[in-house]
């Protein structure tokens, strides 16, 4: 095993040494009121997502968050990485660029979700949310990375005459993997809080969805049962993002 995956495996053992102390004090603190009644065991939680009966709100709840997720992060990654080319490649329009990034990340994503509701519609809007919360750190991530040519490597393509395509073929885009798969890694929980958020404005479905009804209806258990779910999610997904970003570094680095 190298030094990488040695570090790798590492991580994943204090990571879950972390999830684990942190299910027991769950525990403890429901058990014994610590927080009120606003905070149940992990049991009573575990029991409602055990539940045989819930099983197809749950799935379809799932469902929508997931397909919303990866819809919004798949687009926000499109947008991101291409805004963020279209600066490089055209240095006149950087400032442009990092500036109408900069303005859109700086409208709260609750602001925006009336305009979004208009223009798309309640199913759509979390993908929209989603997908703004995305852009931005893809965005940052790839104009970071095209700019973190070590300066041998792009000399020595000046002195051997390569054009404008080339040296950003074979040599930024390269140089840049490494940090846009840390930005997609990071975009994980932005994207989710996203996708969440929208929900909560009246989509059809979604784990946000349930989130709603529980606290209008009181069910605390079920309200920490969707929010499980969601924790299920991201961590899924940020561990399928740590792969491709320790193959990325490994490759690229």
């Amino acid at each position: 095993m190298n030094s990488g995956d040695g570090s790798m495996a590492k991580n994943l053992l204090t990571g879950a040494v972390g999830v684990i102390l942190f299910l027991v004090l769950w525990q403890v603190i429901g058990a014994y009121r610590l927080a009120g009644m606003g905070w149940p065991t992990l049991t009573s939680v575990l029991d409602v997502l055990a539940t045989p009966s819930r099983f197809g709100t749950f799935q379809r709840a799932v469902t929508a968050t997931v397909r919303s997720v990866l819809l919004g992060y798949v687009a926000g990654f499109v947008m991101g990485f291409g805004f963020a080319l279209l600066g490089h490649l055209w240095p006149r329009l950087k400032v442009g660029t990092d500036q109408t990034t900069a303005v859109i990340h700086a409208i709260p994503a609750i602001a925006l979700a009336p305009l979004l509701i208009v223009f798309f519609g309640l199913a759509a809007t979390p993908i929209a949310i989603c997908a703004l919360n995305v852009f931005f750190l893809v965005y940052n991530a790839t104009s970071s990375g095209l700019l973190s040519v070590n300066n041998t490597h792009g000399d020595l393509f000046t002195a051997y005459g390569a054009n404008r395509y080339d040296r950003f073929r074979w040599l930024e885009l390269p140089a840049a993997l490494p940090s846009i798969a840390a930005g997609l890694k990071l975009a994980v929980p932005a994207a989710l809080i996203g996708t969440i958020l929208g929900e909560w404005f009246g989509a059809p479905q979604g784990v946000g969805l349930l989130m709603v009804a529980a606290m209008q209806n009181f069910q605390i258990p079920m309200l920490w049962s969707a929010v499980l779910l969601s924790v299920a999610i991201s961590l899924s997904m940020m561990a399928l993002t740590s792969l491709i970003e320790h193959y990325v570094s490994h490759r690229f680095g």
